[in-house]
């Protein structure tokens, strides 16, 4: 991967925008980044990974504000990369989400992420989606996010930490880069699969307990089987196969029994019935006979009313045709109440009388057809009227608007005359704001400068102050540094010289001396009283190394002040605060009245434009105007005309046009009242005849049914309920008499003589017991062989539970002891899981090749150790990290090492961590990466190393960035990129 340009605007600490082109500055493959503390050197590298996954490394993540504080409101941040990854030239484009103000109102609205991948060698569709583009950049990179941190961005402190860390702290960041998931999924398969497998065996060896103790419960014994429970299952299925047959046979014998009591008692019980149905039968043949008389009124009653129904029919239809006639009469002479209101009605009426006849039809109908030809003349004229009504209210609305459109014409011409003045101030003011426009930039320029220069001096007197103490805390972390390696070599001194004595503390009787290998120790040595120990040391040790890292501290702190102080001098130029603010003020003034004034172009330019589409829809209104107040005059003569020959025609015709409605309405409802009157006088007329006939065929038809009259006839009748009642007692006795005769025939009872004498209560009893015995048999019988049953079901599936159990158990014991191999247990003699192990061959692969580094950097002194033992109080092991010293031979803690010796083995331990990651990602070529600070800790010959590796990194034409503020670096690496922190935001400035 090689960066090619990269464009940041509003992002992080800079404001506006700023390009970095990484050919130019990249040219002798070694470049320094430096700056301020806080002006934005990191966010140079936030915006690169930014670019590319859309995210910054570590904790600034968190933060998830990108936005610039000082862009300006409404500038939306962005970040622009070009780079060449695998081959393949792409350009990256990334804005993030942010918040900006509202269009209207106040508040602020909430910006989505947005991002673009071009592909600049033409081969491919350019990408928009996010989710797109993060799957190209990792297939490309063959690398996550994760990773392209700690390899091309290598951030000196976090492995400086990775250097000290226990095993767990250091297994998270190894499980952060390489790829363990495989191997922790064969770890959690084995968990799995003992879990499951140890589920199916309980849920197996409950089923075969469960099976058992119903085998017992079936027995009606205790639960409790042998070693063997399907050999105890088949002894309790033949005893109890053997008490069923038994059972069996004595159900057989009550059953024979019961079979003979109860065929007697049937014989006992039939003779008893018998005798009582034939003395009920002869009863009822005797009541039967006593009510006969009775019954036989019912059936002349019956016929009776039978003969008088069809006459009722009649009777019924002649009533409704008489009712009918009288509602006829009564609406012919409601239908001629209208007529009799007006004078031509009445003498209608007159004309044909009260009584309906044969000639009212013609006169009735020749009237009728009189008023209608009247009605539709009148129609003719007053649809003429309303026409002319609506002529008149369009002549006043044409009138109104000819006098509207007068007005409005005036009012436009007026317009029009005043608008070329206007015009010409408006061009004026946007002469103006444009000339303000182009004075802003230098304007911008110069009220920055003043602010910064005046901020330098702000900040001088402090820094000046400050200075002073750093070098004194030099002064004396100097001599303090002093004072703790003296005493540290003087207790060394002092425990070499009392080595002896120190050996001889730890002699045992008939034990090997460490030093001689004698068992005899006839003279040790004799501590001396101001002899020291290991722990003394030890003591002083720490003391001189944390003395050497407090000086080491305030040196840096004193180099990076005395910087400032110099940059700050630089920016103010030594001249006094007053004087500068003056400055400051005078272009703050200027520029914003610059900026005022350049503000309102865009809203004067809008004017003129809008001055000129004004003028031109003036012209077009005043032409529409005219033009459609000719086409109303036109259409008001039209009008005219039309309503003076509607006028002419209604006063020939009729005279007064206000008398045409009501003389309308009058005749309309004499022609309708003379219809409906002809229609109700012919159907009166019609009724009366209908009534006359049905009453006449009444009559004849009671005469006809043998009835004296009509009245007789109608007396006869009876409701249904009665004629239901009268046959349903006739039925009854019918049948009653036919059961009696029929029993009476039975050959059973034809042959009784009323004398016999069943004993049906003896024969019960002696049913009783046999049923009694019976159901005893019966239930011993089903119990025994529903429990032989149950104990052969039982059986069998106890049989096929056990043949499954014991295959499992073998298998689970098998599997138990695999899982616990692979989690790290049981005979897993290092103690290790499987994924810590293949952690702990990826640290090995490190160690290796960070050493190789390591070596060049010391001189030949310090190398990596890969530990696998076992950590104590049961944490895990083989991730474990220390440093060979080749000066004393002696394998030590990293923690042991002073300031400079951890950069350099921070700085070894990342590039050996990015050569081992960009092999597992497939051996892909980095040819641009960054390390980020820690140069400050390093002495002049440790820089010379350090500076000899970072040359063999850029062999090959590989591009690294290093990032630092010490002053010595910018001496020894001449491409420079110059971070600049402001109070408006930072810029950057390139030195190659």
């Amino acid at each position: 991967m090689r960066l090619h340009t990269l464009e940041v605007t509003a992002f992080g600490p800079f404001a506006n925008t700023v390009e970095i082109d990484f050919d130019e500055l990249g040219a002798d493959g070694l470049f320094l980044l430096h700056g301020q503390t806080g002006a934005g050197k990191t966010s140079i590298l936030d915006a690169v990974a930014f670019a590319l996954y859309g995210t910054v490394p570590g904790a600034r993540a968190d933060g998830r504000r990108l936005l610039s504080d000082h862009a300006p409101a409404g500038l939306a941040p962005r970040v622009r990369l070009e780079a060449t990854i695998s081959g393949r030239r792409i350009l990256l484009e990334r804005s993030p989400e942010y918040e900006r103000p509202k269009m209207r109102g106040t508040g602020t609205v909430k910006q989505q992420a947005k991002a673009t991948l071009t592909w600049l060698d033409g081969d491919g569709v350019d990408l928009s989606r996010i989710p797109d583009i993060g799957d190209a950049v990792k297939g490309l990179l063959g690398m996550s996010a994760e990773q392209f941190f700690q390899v091309v961005l290598l951030p000196q402190g976090d492995f400086a930490k990775f250097l000290r860390a226990g095993s767990d702290e250091r297994g998270k960041l190894l499980e952060r880069l390489f790829d363990t998931t495989r191997f922790g999924d064969v770890e959690q398969w084995f968990r799995e699969r003992r879990g499951t497998g140890g589920k199916l065996l309980a849920e197996q060896q409950k089923t075969v307990d469960l099976l058992a103790a119903k085998v017992a419960a079936a027995a009606g014994i205790e639960a409790g089987a042998d070693a063997d429970p399907v050999e105890w299952a088949h002894r309790l299925s033949a005893d109890a196969a053997d008490t069923r047959d038994a059972a069996a046979s004595v159900l057989e014998r009550a059953r024979e029994v019961d079979r003979t009591n109860r065929q007697a008692l049937d014989t006992a019980v039939a003779l008893e019935q018998s005798l009582r149905r034939r003395t009920d039968a002869l009863a009822a043949l005797e009541s039967l006979d006593a009510t006969e008389p009775v019954r036989q009124e019912l059936r002349s009653e019956r016929d009776a009313a039978q003969r008088a129904t069809s006459v009722s029919i009649l009777d019924r239809d002649a009533g409704r045709a008489g009712t009918d006639a009288e509602k006829a009469a009564r609406a012919a002479e409601v239908a001629a109440e209208p007529l009799r209101a007006d004078d031509e009605g009445r003498r209608l009426l007159a004309e044909i009388g009260d009584v309906p006849a044969d000639t009212d039809r013609a006169l009735i109908r020749s009237r009728s057809e009189q008023w209608s030809a009247e009605a539709a003349r009148l129609d003719d004229l007053l649809q003429q009227h309303r026409r002319l009504t609506t002529v008149e209210e369009d002549l006043a609305r044409v009138a109104g608007r000819r006098g509207t459109l007068g007005e409005e014409r005036g009012r436009l011409v007026t317009e029009r005359t005043a608008l070329p003045d206007r015009l010409t101030a408006a061009v004026a003011s946007v002469s103006a704001s444009e000339q303000a426009a182009a004075a802003l930039p230098g304007l911008v320029a110069a009220r920055d400068l003043a602010a910064d220069s005046l901020g330098a001096a702000t900040e001088l007197a402090s820094r000046s102050a400050e200075l002073e103490r750093a070098q004194q805390q030099v002064l004396e972390l100097h001599s303090a540094f002093n004072d703790a390696r003296d005493t540290h070599l003087d207790i060394r001194r002092r425990r070499i010289e009392g080595m002896a004595a120190e050996l001889a503390a730890r002699l045992t009787a008939g034990e090997p001396c460490e030093v001689c290998g004698a068992t005899e120790h006839p003279a040790p040595a004799v501590p001396a009283p101001d002899t020291v120990t290991k722990d003394d040391e030890s003591a002083a040790q720490s003391a001189e190394q944390r003395a050497e890292t407090a000086l080491a501290e305030a040196r840096t702190v004193a180099t990076e002040t005395t910087g400032a102080v110099a940059m700050l001098r630089q920016r103010c130029g030594d001249i006094p605060v007053d004087e500068l603010a003056l400055r400051h003020a005078e272009a703050v003034r200027a520029h914003d009245e610059a900026k005022n004034e350049a503000a309102r172009l865009a809203r004067r330019r809008a004017e003129v434009d809008e001055l000129h589409r004004h003028a031109t829809d003036l012209d077009e209104r005043i032409q529409r105007v005219e033009s459609e107040l000719a086409d109303l005059d036109r259409r008001h003569a039209v009008l005219s005309a039309e309503a003076a020959e509607i006028r002419t025609r209604i006063t020939e015709a009729a005279g007064d046009a206000e008398s045409l409605a009501p003389r309308r309405r009058r005749v309309a409802g004499l022609a309708a009242a003379a219809t409906a009157l002809l229609d109700a006088r012919s159907a009166a007329a019609h009724a009366r005849t209908v009534a006359e006939q049905r009453s006449a065929e009444t009559v004849a038809a009671a005469e006809g049914a043998g009835f004296a009259d009509l009245v007789a006839a109608r007396a006869a009748l009876r409701s249904a309920e009665r004629l239901d009642e009268i046959d349903r007692v006739l039925r009854a006795a019918d049948n009653e008499r036919a059961v009696a005769t029929a029993t009476l025939a039975e050959p059973a009872i034809a042959v009784l003589t009323g004398d016999e004498q069943p004993d049906v209560p003896g024969a019960r009893a002696t049913v009783a017991a046999g049923a009694a015995a019976l159901d005893q048999a019966h239930a011993a019988a089903t119990e025994s062989a529903r429990r032989a049953l149950d104990i052969d079901a039982f059986t069998s599936r106890l049989e096929q539970a056990y043949a499954k159990l014991v295959p499992l158990r073998d298998e689970q014991a098998e599997l138990a002891d695999l899982a616990d191999v692979v989690a790290g247990g049981g005979s897993n003699a290092k103690k290790m899981s499987l994924r810590s192990y293949v952690l702990a061959a990826r640290l090995e692969e490190v160690a290796e090749a960070a050493s190789e580094r390591l070596r060049r950097m010391s001189g030949g002194r310090y190398e990596f150790v890969h530990s696998d033992a076992a950590e104590t109080r049961g944490r895990r092991g083989g991730l474990g990290l220390d440093i060979h010293d080749e000066y004393t031979g002696v394998v030590r803690s990293t923690k042991t090492l002073s300031g400079g010796e951890s950069f350099q083995a921070s700085l070894a331990l990342a590039l050996g961590l990015a050569d081992v990651v960009a092999a597992e990602a497939g051996g892909l070529v980095l040819d641009t990466m960054f390390i980020d600070e820690g140069f400050g800790t390093l002495d002049a010959d440790s820089l010379d190393a350090v500076m000899g590796v970072l040359d063999e990194l850029r062999a090959g034409g590989r591009v690294v960035g290093v990032v630092s503020h010490v002053d010595e670096m910018r001496q020894r690496i001449p491409s420079r990129l110059h971070v600049i922190r402001g109070r408006s935001g930072s810029t950057v400035q390139v030195a190659s």
